[in-house]
């Protein structure tokens, strides 16, 4: 399997600390991931009435951006093909005098131009952001619309051998190079159904790493992402699973323990779920006739 590039050393700092060691501190080097602010501006509508708007304010670490706005519209139901977008620019902005970003003297700006075609409401979108930064005030409420925003759905044919499944965190841990000098990042990849690792990106917030993942296949017309799945370094919450429904994955994996809601999501959209997938263990929320194994006990699963 050939090496992927290391992310951006933008994504992390050197720093002074004092480190104690059994009986006395010591000056000593240490290396954090980077958390900045990155603001998505979306300008939207005819060539004759151009609209210029702020819709998120995310923190994130730095490097991809382009991605992850891209990523973001796309699993927001704001864009559903990389030809609804025009241009993506990015660069460094001078900060407002009423500014809300923390501690900074600069705003990361990335602006999304969306063809004259792409119709956009703003109510909706101010609606739709608000729901998913409050993690779901209400579960069937934020079901309902994702339902409403998913993209057609296809039969569920991705397959994956169970020892082959197993490999995937060292896999993914392995490429994670900003994490292996700080040590506080999540991760999230794609893989094929062999185990081949197709993209990772890493983030200070779980959520940005998989619009990136899924930003940058949007990028590159790869989507709907139908022959991958998606790897979590952590837990697997109501927000990721949205974003994988919305990028077409048919397999979700994670680390760590998946919550109620995203099970649910699981359920309604016919998505294998994996969680606490470590060594030569995992557990199987939904879909384990697709997991291949030479003797897995399964017990039936409700609809």
């Amino acid at each position: 399997m050939s090496a992927l590039p290391r992310q951006n050393d933008r994504g992390c700092q050197d720093v002074l600390i004092q480190r104690f060691d059994s009986k006395r501190f010591a000056a000593n080097q240490d290396v954090l991931a980077i958390e900045e602010p990155l603001e998505i501006r979306l300008a939207y509508g005819s060539a004759q009435d151009r609209q210029l708007n702020s819709i998120s304010v995310t923190m994130r670490t730095p490097g991809n951006d382009a991605e992850l706005a891209a990523g973001f519209l796309m699993t927001e139901g704001v864009i559903h093909d990389t030809t609804d977008i025009d241009s993506i620019s990015t660069g460094l902005l001078e900060a407002a005098a009423d500014s809300h970003v923390w501690n900074s003297s600069a705003r990361n700006v990335v602006t999304v131009e969306l063809a004259p075609t792409v119709e956009v409401s703003l109510g909706t979108l101010q609606r739709n952001f608000y729901t998913s930064s409050s993690c779901g005030i209400c579960g069937k409420a934020s079901l309902l619309a994702l339902r409403t925003v998913c993209p057609p759905r296809r039969k569920n044919e991705f397959l994956i051998d169970a020892e082959t499944l197993c490999m995937l965190p060292a896999r993914l841990r392995e490429a994670q190079g900003i994490f292996d000098r700080t040590g506080g990042l999540h991760a999230a990849g794609l893989f094929n159904t062999t185990g081949e690792l197709d993209t990772m990106r890493e983030d200070i917030g779980r959520h940005n790493a998989v619009d990136k993942l899924i930003g940058k296949a949007l990028l590159e017309d790869r989507v709907p992402l139908r022959d991958r799945l998606l790897l979590l370094s952590g837990r697997a919450s109501f927000e990721l699973l949205q974003k994988a429904v919305m990028g077409g994955v048919p397999m979700v994996a994670s680390v760590g323990a998946p919550s109620s809601l995203a099970l649910e999501v699981a359920r309604d959209f016919d998505v294998t779920l994996v969680g606490f997938l470590r060594d030569n263990h995992f557990n199987v929320y939904h879909g384990s006739s697709r997991i291949q194994a030479r003797e897995l006990a399964r017990v039936s699963e409700s609809s």
